[in-house]
């Protein structure tokens, strides 16, 4: 009989691509987020600057998209923040976010998920605020610390329909 401690560990295993890309749209810049391999905690990732129209900002998405899908951890879903006015009304950008996600759908085979962002660039000052005094600094990271709580959101939302299929299903 194995004595060996080592043998009676529990390894966890997650389903294959279960990491997501979260994408804060904005005018002059993008802010971009990953959650881990298990699909559970959004990060802050990277900010990229924005130029040319729906098409060429999706093509730029894409190429991160699929880089990031190539790796081992791979890529399950893209949450893209879409802006809405607190009374659910379109802003002056949820057209263009509409468009970059339906030139993205045409471009790569990852589910595109348009995820409510009203507030999160106000949460996500708000959190800086309290880590970051300089608001220069901040300022710098508030496109992908959006991006994260758009993302975050998602993975929650994901998270709570999983938990009541399985309620249902028990």
């Amino acid at each position: 009989m194995d004595t060996d401690t080592h043998s009676h560990r529990t390894m966890l295993v997650y389903p294959f691509r279960v990491r997501a890309l979260g994408i804060d749209y904005g005018t002059r810049r993008i802010g971009l987020a990953l959650s881990d391999a298990t699909g559970l905690l959004a990060r802050p990732w990277k900010t990229i600057s924005v130029s040319g129209g729906p098409e060429r900002i999706a093509a730029v998405l894409a190429e991160e998209a699929a880089s990031l899908a190539a790796e081992p951890d791979g890529l399950s879903a893209i949450a893209l923040g879409y802006p809405r006015r607190l009374n659910g009304e379109p802003t002056e950008q949820t057209a263009a976010v509409e468009a970059i996600a339906a030139a993205l759908r045409s471009s790569i085979d990852i589910p595109i998920i348009l995820q409510d962002e009203r507030l999160s660039s106000r949460e996500a000052e708000s959190e800086l605020a309290r880590r970051e005094k300089d608001w220069r600094k901040r300022k710098r990271l508030l496109d992908a610390a959006s991006a994260a709580i758009i993302l975050q959101d998602y993975l929650d939302e994901r998270a709570r329909r999983a938990e009541r299929v399985e309620s249902e299903n028990a």
